[in-house]
């Protein structure tokens, strides 16, 4: 199993927030992509590289951008496990989006295996762990090699025009994924983290194919993929107690200050 951890885009709502503010308080974050924003101990993203280290994902290969490249080849120097990638963007205007990030690590790589899909500005509740995930994946595959598994936890009635929601059956098979929707009962939330089996990885390229006229919005939110996808493989659920989503400058505050609190003091974290 490989992991391709997103981690190309430009944080333009965090730089806003930090624009309006007018103490000094986070004049140090200006020029930080969101991925390396310190939370508690580390740098957000390491969380993710050590917790996959520990489970012995065979790559793990982080996808920036050209203008903060830089910055995470100077990070990376502490994790010799990391493949760094970039998307050759030096602006949000022409991003490339979230999907055809992962198709260019798939392509660049070669990748031909199970892979992690993980946002790079999301961290999970310390209940989580990486190798539930995995190993509920690969009781899945034994039954359909083209299996696909998302997250989802409870969000409450204001939050579902801010995420993708899910809507599943009894068998918490997926039966549709909604961006951002106006009207549903459902109230699970879908955060950017999948595990799509080998046999999915051409799927990735055809969406792309179909999406290429597309607004950029179509293959910048990653969940327009997992959409796609739920009207041709199976998705399931693999439910989770909630998440930190560091989209902006109060939602970073509020992860900050409870890794400070609680996370150091736990020995594992995600794995």
């Amino acid at each position: 199993m490989k992991a391709v951890i997103l981690a190309a885009g430009y944080g333009t709502r965090f730089l806003r927030d930090l624009q309006k503010e007018n103490n000094q308080v986070y004049r140090h974050l200006f020029g930080i992509p969101k991925p390396l924003l310190p939370v508690g101990r580390l740098p957000l993203i390491s969380y993710w590289v050590e917790a996959l280290e520990a489970r012995e994902v065979s790559e793990i290969i982080v996808v920036t951008n050209k203008y903060y490249y830089d910055r995470f080849k100077v990070w990376a120097e502490n994790y010799p496990s990391v493949i760094l990638i970039t998307d050759g963007t030096s602006s949000n205007e022409d991003r490339l989006g979230a999907v055809s990030c992962l198709q260019l690590a798939i392509e660049k790589l070669k990748v031909n295996d199970h892979v992690l899909v993980i946002g790079g500005d999301t961290l999970f509740y310390e209940d989580f762990h990486l190798q539930d995930v995995i190993e509920k994946f690969e009781t899945l595959c034994k039954v359909d090699i083209n299996a696909t598994l998302v997250l989802s936890y409870t969000c409450n009635d204001e939050e579902t025009r801010k995420y993708g929601i899910l809507e599943t059956d009894e068998n918490q098979r997926v039966t549709a994924f909604r961006e951002k929707p106006c009207c549903t009962t459902s109230r699970q939330a879908c955060p950017c983290f999948y595990v799509l089996s080998k046999d999915t990885m051409q799927s990735v390229k055809e969406f792309l194919v179909e999406k290429k006229d597309a607004p950029i919005e179509e293959k910048d939110a990653p969940g327009h993929l997992v959409s796609w996808l739920v009207e041709r493989k199976p998705v399931y659920v693999h439910q989770i107690s909630g998440r930190f989503d560091v989209g902006n400058l109060e939602s970073y505050v509020t992860c900050d200050k409870y890794f400070h609190q609680k996370i150091k003091h736990l020995p594992k974290y995600l794995e």
